[in-house]
């Protein structure tokens, strides 16, 4: 979205938001009821892309959402107004009484801002919430500052989940985000050899390079296909068994046939099953996953 929105009056918060986990969702509360409250329209400025990855570019970072999937979960949580600010080395180069001027009160037009005790900003991060409480009498804006003691009740960080995520453990990064964690991607052809065995799949290509894939391994997941609410397993791996390839993603949906090639899907992870394995035979692997599709279903009874 452009940030030529001054003709809004703002209550504004600012991050990159990378998750919109449940730390970000008790920000995001605060500034939908004291926006209610005051008549000004709930607004998130963020970032694109994230800082790390412009600032140090010799690191592999991947980020818990694409920039689509950030937005959609800003809204969802009740931001009215999302700013998406293109992060560049001159934008990091800005210096913190012009970030102030220009983009949150010329550009942004924002009434009050609501931000963490710890946070900084302007270049190399030199200035922190004094700083702005100082700028906010000199430009006329609000500050309201969320405490220690708040952050700390919602002891999440980013890091935390990419963590869980890398050790395969979705259900606790579930609980960290206060949602499924999700992948949108679209369904491209594949070798259509789990059709041979019984098992067909949905091959899932995701564009953005930058988005997390969990550790590899079989999964119990469900998604939304045409309005119709269905389950399944996926793996992601290189399918060892039938044929080394490239890492991928595929999800056999349970008593599905609809043709899925070009669609773009949203795949919710749910619970982690296994690691992925070699078998010797193809009928082993055939023999495993029955007990996967029965161990997914037993899982789905207990826990719809």
């Amino acid at each position: 979205m452009s940030l030529n929105t001054g003709r809004f009056t703002k209550i504004l918060t600012i991050g990159t938001f990378d998750g919109v986990h449940i730390g970000h969702q008790a920000i995001l509360k605060k500034v939908k009821n004291l926006g209610k409250k005051k008549n000004l329209i709930p607004s998130v400025l963020t970032f694109f892309p994230h800082p790390r990855m412009v600032l140090k570019q010799n690191e592999d970072i991947k980020l818990l959402n694409t920039i689509s999937e950030r937005k959609f979960l800003l809204e969802k949580f009740g931001v009215k107004l999302i700013c998406v600010k293109t992060f560049t080395k001159e934008f990091a180069d800005l210096s913190a009484r012009d970030y102030v001027k220009n983009i949150l009160v010329e550009e942004l037009n924002t009434k009050q801002i609501v931000i963490g005790y710890d946070h900084h900003f302007g270049k190399n991060r030199s200035a922190n919430i004094n700083d702005l409480i100082k700028f906010s009498e000199e430009f006329d804006f609000e500050i309201e500052e969320i405490s220690a003691e708040d952050i700390e009740q919602v002891t999440v960080s980013s890091t935390k989940i990419r963590n869980a995520l890398n050790d395969g453990d979705v259900s606790l990064a579930n609980t960290y985000l206060g949602y499924n964690y999700f992948l949108t991607g679209k369904v491209v052809s594949g070798h259509s050899i789990g059709r041979t065995i019984d098992f067909p799949t949905a091959n899932i290509y995701i564009e953005e390079d930058y988005k997390l894939i969990p550790k590899d391994g079989v999964y119990v997941v469900k998604s939304f296909v045409n309005s119709k609410e269905v389950y399944g397993m996926m793996n992601i791996g290189s399918n060892p068994t039938i044929k080394n390839k490239p890492r991928s993603i595929e999800v056999h949906f349970f008593d599905f046939e609809d043709n899925l090639y070009g669609k773009e899907v949203v795949i919710e992870m749910l619970h982690r099953l296994r690691d992925e394995h070699k078998f010797k035979t193809v009928d082993a692997l055939k023999t495993q996953l029955k007990k996967d599709k029965k161990a997914s279903l037993t899982y789905l009874k207990t826990n719809r």
